[in-house]
């Protein structure tokens, strides 16, 4: 059986356990499964999507108990990486919510969807953030806004930083990167520019030795504007982006990625 059929029933099985145990927990309730709740199921969904998928995660830093924590943005694969490490939430792009398997997981997961092109919507995202920083539910921000390659890290869009600055929320710089045994991750990992989801995704099942690395850094508050709060984080940002990918070229000069 070709690996990425094989793969494809083994991840299919982990997907459908998965929202089996969600129906199971919260189909029955008078009431909707609290952010807390959806965020937990998550972690573990994720954990075996992952699995299922043959990516292992390594971390380096603290998670932070709290807060608001930004990262660069490269794939879809990110949510399940991050969401592996502890439970959180999401911020996303409307559109994901349409995306098959992988917009009823961030659905069910608590996202916040974001309508980019609405200022109105804006407002509405920003009071949903703010409420579940303010109830001490991890959050997880992409502010580039888009995923790319993993060249650099993007411009930030400091718009949505508004709500942690108002809740005084600790904000975590954190940074991602991937490296794989059987092809290039800009180009297999990576989901970016006009690339379509299920061709993309499709490929994905047949390789091998994917690796995601998590660099935290160090959580601060009391940023004095949403502008200060995204300069200063892209900075963070692409530093720990640098150091990964100096760590990535060393590991893989001694031949440790994709074991």
């Amino acid at each position: 059986m070709p690996r990425r059929i094989r793969r494809g029933l083994i991840f299919g099985r982990a997907i459908h356990r998965a929202f089996q145990q969600y129906r199971r927990k919260f189909a029955k309730r008078k009431r909707p499964p609290t952010l807390e709740e959806r965020a937990e199921w998550l972690h573990h969904a994720s954990k075996g999507c992952l699995d299922a998928l043959g990516v292992k995660v390594g971390l380096q830093g603290e998670i932070p108990t709290d807060g608001l924590v930004v990262s660069n943005h490269l794939s879809y694969l990110d949510v399940l990486t991050i969401a592996s490490l502890a439970p959180c939430i999401f911020v996303s792009k409307a559109d994901v919510k349409s995306w098959p398997v992988f917009g009823r997981l961030a659905t069910n997961g608590g996202t916040i969807f974001v309508k980019r092109e609405s200022k109105t919507d804006a407002h509405r995202v920003a009071r949903e953030l703010e409420d579940a920083l303010r109830s001490g539910v991890r959050v997880v921000l992409f502010p580039e806004g888009t995923s790319s390659d993993g060249e650099k890290v993007l411009r930030f869009h400091a718009p949505l930083f508004e709500a942690a600055v108002r809740a005084n929320a600790k904000i975590t710089p954190s940074a991602l990167l991937y490296e794989m045994r059987d092809g290039d991750p800009a180009r297999d990992i990576c989901y970016w520019g006009d690339m379509t989801f299920g061709t993309h995704f499709i490929s994905l099942l047949k390789k091998t030795g994917i690796q995601a690395r998590v660099l935290l850094g160090n959580p601060k508050a009391g940023y004095s504007d949403r502008k200060q709060a995204g300069a200063e984080l892209w900075c963070e940002v692409a530093e720990l982006h640098r150091r990964l990918r100096e760590e990535m070229r060393t590991m893989k000069k001694s031949g440790i990625v994709g074991k």
